[in-house]
């Protein structure tokens, strides 16, 4: 293995620094404990490891979980507590507006701190034959979770930053800088791949990830929580999904339906499971847990965007009419809702305006990644699209009458419904917006919108966000997206 030598790894500390790179990169120079120190026990590299996951929860519970539900139209927001005005989130009002600017954006950090995590994980793969205190199956775990940890990152940049896999027949146009592995004093700063090249990439770590996972958990806590070989195939299933390659889609979420010994929550039971304080619904397959902070108590959550608590102490974000419309009469995710009337302000007077807040993520609750009614419905549009279309409704019958729905049996119009039931079964699960993209439909946001454009036609050069100007100041390999 090829190590780097302390003055290129000193450069590394600098460079990440520099982007607000946390856990054990973020110490000030004068204090600095070298990464050989660091890294020389199992204590030291679980302890680096384990922060690494934490960085992830905290990116996927940022302003990134409204990103998909606010931009595809399932959003509505609420008075403001001082004033009862409605207004859009500052947290994502840029984005919302299909305004942002490249000098000075929502998810600029995001962006930068998605590129911290993947270069603590490179510094921690280029340093596997160095840790002799691990056995070999616990190395191959941590080198197969380290890769899935780079694949997804990867992944959830090509989704705010690169346009959907099929904006080109051969999916030539932009996708990410891929990193495999910490740059080098002298080394040439990468330029982004084609989303073709991006793909290749992510298949080449998920497969050698697969074949490495021995589930030989190396951090306490819920399965759930970390990648191993049910979670990272189920992340591969998405992926494969989002990126128009419906045989691996097909494959991967049928093994991951009929092996994971998972079950979809009941009808019975759907919306008691959603009302647990606290603990995931029973057909979880990856969520994020909240960390807890040093007095036992919740530090980060999602919470923070849904939650209702009184007329007084409530979220920014409630549901839109339009996803509210999709819901048929006898379909029980309408019991799915908080509904409440809050004084609002129209027109300088205070009228109660009713509101419908999500009950998926009340009290302190993790941020649900995947579940088990997604991998039916990744298998059923994947079927769908290769022609299998009556496998296809099955699938999709599982969903929509487990809520109470009539099963259908024409598949004439089968992708259609795929995508509706997508919207009514993971609203607020952040999937709209790429949904929309996948399928290449326009933006139609109508109830509750109040976006400066609330409509736009697809394809859109803003349906990515712009590259940081900073990253391509630094980087000029860096190509920006059009239309920035």
């Amino acid at each position: 293995m090829n190590y780097r030598n302390q003055t290129t790894y000193y450069l590394l500390f600098l460079l990440c620094l520099c982007h607000s790179c946390s856990d054990f990169l973020e110490v000030e120079p004068d204090e600095q404990v070298s990464f050989d120190e660091q890294l020389s026990t199992k204590s030291g590299v679980l302890e680096a490891y384990s922060g690494i996951y934490r960085d992830i929860e905290d990116l996927i519970s940022s302003r990134y979980a409204l990103y998909a539900e606010a931009l595809g139209g399932n959003i509505a927001f609420t008075p403001d507590n001082e004033d009862n005005e409605v207004n859009v989130s500052g947290q994502i009002a840029d984005a919302y507006n299909f305004n942002s600017i490249a000098m000075d954006f929502e998810f600029e950090e995001y962006y930068d701190n998605s590129y911290d995590i993947i270069n603590q994980t490179n510094i921690l793969l280029e340093r596997l034959d160095s840790f002799s205190f691990f056995n070999n199956d616990e190395l191959n775990q941590l080198e197969a979770e380290l890769l899935t940890v780079r694949t997804f990152i990867h992944y959830q940049v090509a989704l705010l930053f690169a346009q959907n896999y099929n904006f080109t027949a051969n999916a030539s146009h932009l996708g990410v800088v891929y990193n495999l592995s910490t740059l080098e004093a002298g080394q040439d700063f990468p330029s982004r791949l084609s989303m073709a090249e991006t793909y290749e990439n992510i298949q080449s770590d998920l497969d050698r990830a697969i074949s490495l996972f021995n589930d030989n958990q190396l951090l306490s806590g819920p399965n759930y929580s970390y990648f191993n070989s049910l979670t990272t195939k189920a992340l591969y299933a998405r992926i494969a999904l989002q990126m128009n390659d419906w045989d691996s889609a097909q494959n991967v979420s049928d093994e991951v339906i009929e092996n994971s010994g998972i079950a979809l929550m009941s009808t019975t039971n759907y919306i008691s499971e959603w009302e647990k304080p606290v603990a995931p619904v029973s057909e979880i397959v990856i969520e994020f847990s909240a960390p807890l902070d040093s007095d036992g108590g919740v530090s980060s959550t999602i919470s923070q965007f849904y939650d209702y608590s009184s007329p007084t102490i409530y979220a920014e974000h409630a549901a839109s009419g339009d996803v509210l419309n999709l819901y048929f009469e006898n379909d029980i995710r309408q019991n799915m809702f908080i509904e409440v009337d809050l004084d609002t302000n129209i027109n300088g007077q205070l009228i109660p305006e009713t509101y419908f807040f999500t009950k998926k993520f009340q009290d302190d609750a993790g941020t649900t990644y995947m579940r088990l009614s997604e991998l039916y419905l990744i298998r059923a549009e994947a079927n769908a699209r290769l022609g299998n279309l009556n496998q296809a409704l099955d699938d999709l019958n599982a969903i929509r009458t487990r809520a109470g729905l009539i099963a259908l049996t024409d598949s004439s119009d089968i992708l259609e419904e795929i995508f509706l039931e997508r919207r009514r079964e993971l609203a607020f699960e952040n999937h709209l917006f790429f949904d929309i993209l996948r399928y290449k439909k326009d933006v139609t946001r109508d109830e509750d919108c109040i976006a400066d454009v609330c409509n736009i036609a697809y394809p859109s050069n803003f349906f990515v966000q712009p590259i940081p100007f900073d990253s391509i100041e630094q980087n000029q390999n860096i190509e920006q997206n059009e239309g920035y």
